[in-house]
């Protein structure tokens, strides 16, 4: 009698292993590198003692920022040599979960958290627990209202995707909804990526003009948003530089024991 070889047991991808490979892609790499340069502008300027950075470790979200206390929210199939090669402090946990106390982070950038998340309402709730007020939060994602929108949906229906096909789009604009519901005051946002969605890494060099027309022409439909809010909270409001000197909270970042209208701006 032939034995029947039993089947190997189907473990559940994990979360982001598509997109970790996307990501080394020719496109991949174009949003890393556009990426990059909207959050060095971004938080350069902001203030405070801690900053964390939910996720994505392809991308070091805090290069340019200041703050003496850096941290990395990671999960258990994350790359750690990445983690370590920018120098964090990593910390293992979950983003609708969040291991810090309340209203002890000055600065949280959730790079394409939102839409690999089962609910990132809820990812935006810690996120405003866990902030001071006046804290900031950074924001990326797919533009659904693009190019690479539009491809992204026509492709499931006849072909592969062109980006990972478990991250869904959110909007700009819901987005939006969620953090003004959340008490947040949005003082900034960039659109960029206006090279169409092709694969090759030559392919998307020759497209360089596109950049300059999208941003002058149409500047709402690139691929990718970076979108920066204010922990607002009534009655706490913060002027110029006291944000920087105010004396911190929690001796260092670590667990604790339990747990207006956007205007596109036209610099890419």
């Amino acid at each position: 009698m032939i034995p029947i070889p039993t089947p190997p047991s189907q473990h559940p991808a994990p979360p982001w292993s598509s997109w970790e490979k996307w990501l080394q892609s020719p496109p991949g790499k174009y949003v890393l590198a556009w990426e990059q340069q909207c959050f060095d502008r971004i938080v350069a300027d902001v203030f405070g003692f801690y900053a964390v950075q939910v996720g994505m470790p392809q991308l070091n979200a805090l290069s340019e920022n200041r703050m003496p206390l850096q941290a990395i929210l990671i999960q258990s199939h994350d790359n750690l040599g990445q983690v370590r090669r920018f120098h964090w402090h990593p910390i293992e946990a979950t983003p609708n979960e969040l291991p810090f106390a309340s209203e002890s982070i000055d600065l949280i950038v959730l790079p394409h958290v939102l839409e690999f998340a089962a609910d990132p309402h809820q990812i935006l709730r810690e996120a405003e627990r866990v902030l001071r007020p006046e804290g900031r939060l950074v924001i990326s994602g797919f533009n659904p209202t693009s190019l690479w929108g539009i491809r992204q949906y026509l492709s499931r229906l006849i072909a592969s995707p062109y980006l990972p096909r478990d991250g869904q789009f959110i909007s700009l604009i819901r987005v939006k909804d969620w953090l003004q519901l959340l008490n947040f005051s949005l003082d900034r946002g960039h659109f960029g990526c206006y090279k169409l969605p092709l694969q090759s890494q030559s392919g998307i060099a020759r497209m360089d003009f596109l950049e300059t027309m999208g941003n002058r022409w149409w500047p709402i439909f690139g691929a990718v948003f970076l979108v920066s809010a204010i922990k607002r909270q009534q009655g706490i409001r913060l002027i110029g530089q006291a944000q920087s000197k105010r004396i911190p909270a929690i001796p260092q970042l670590t667990p604790v024991a339990e747990r207006n209208t956007l205007k596109p701006s036209q610099d890419g």
